[in-house]
């Protein structure tokens, strides 16, 4: 294969109880409908509340199955719960073995790699690092041996959370630390992607799109497919819009190209809040 189309969406937060979220799902798969990509990655918070609502999960599978096109899928926050940090409070609710087994059950894989048009492509699991999971060391090792079948190859790197904000030694903050890989985890993996050549990571969770590049790889942030969340409860880091991005991969290049589907629109929190009954 001398090309590799891939379309990223991330953040969809799916349920039954939030059509405005499902309008806009549906919006992506009209898009991906007219441009059929060779893969969808959605690279985390498929459903709203995966953790407490097994039907979140199994509606927010259900709507990605009608994808006219082959889905892969990673774990976020909301499907399995939240990793620990070094600073901050203790996340809520924390991610478990039982939470991930059921995103596995449920969605499918929660970590995978293959190889497309002469890169090697790589989901990680961002949600266990710092948990002291068994799975933790399990995939670590595993991630192992994947870099060193990558050794001589452009690599791409897709998880949930960004690996940092502009450095990788960026400090921890308490009101931070959540939005990033924590560490120690992130500076094992940036170890470990350093001896390999890793030309993009592509991740989510934010809610903003962003694109920029730290020496020669490129990291790019995938706006939630599914709502914004205003600045008055979030900093405004870069762009905060709903959209999904695509990928057009050659054996020694790749295009980014920055998405909004027709017919997407910019529901903000207070919307799911208030339907929630929740704060305000």
């Amino acid at each position: 294969m001398s090309e590799f189309r891939l379309t990223q969406i991330s953040d969809t937060h799916l349920g039954r109880r939030f059509p405005g979220l499902i309008a806009n799902f549906q919006a992506i798969r009209a898009h991906i409908d007219g441009n059929r990509p060779d893969l969808v990655v959605n690279t985390g918070d498929i459903a709203f509340d995966g953790p407490t609502s097994r039907d979140d999960a199994m509606f927010a599978k259900d709507l990605h199955d009608a994808l006219p096109v082959a889905c892969r899928y990673l774990p976020g926050n909301h499907d399995i719960g939240d990793n620990p940090t070094a600073v901050g409070p203790a996340p809520k609710p924390p991610v478990t073995e039982a939470y991930r087994q059921q995103f596995c059950d449920l969605i499918g894989e929660d970590h995978w790699s293959f190889e497309a048009a002469g890169w090697c492509f790589i989901g990680l699991n961002s949600l266990v690092m710092n948990s002291g999971l068994a799975f933790e060391a399990e995939q670590f090792d595993w991630l192992s041996r994947e870099i060193s079948r990558a050794a001589g190859r452009p690599a791409a790197l897709f998880l949930h959370k960004p690996l940092f904000l502009d450095r990788p030694d960026d400090a921890e903050t308490p009101g931070t630390a959540i939005r990033y890989v924590p560490q120690p985890a992130r500076a094992r993996l940036i170890e470990m992607f350093g001896t390999i050549d890793l030309r993009l990571v592509a991740s989510g969770h934010v809610h903003q799109r962003r694109d920029f590049s730290y020496r020669h790889t490129r990291h790019i942030w995938a706006p939630s497919a599914g709502f914004v969340i205003n600045d008055a409860r979030q900093d405004r880091i870069a762009i905060k819009e709903v959209g999904l991005v695509e990928y057009r991969f050659r054996p020694d290049s790749f295009e980014v190209r920055h998405v909004r589907a027709v017919g997407q629109v910019d529901v903000d929190i207070e919307e799911l809040l208030a339907r929630m009954g929740g704060p305000h």
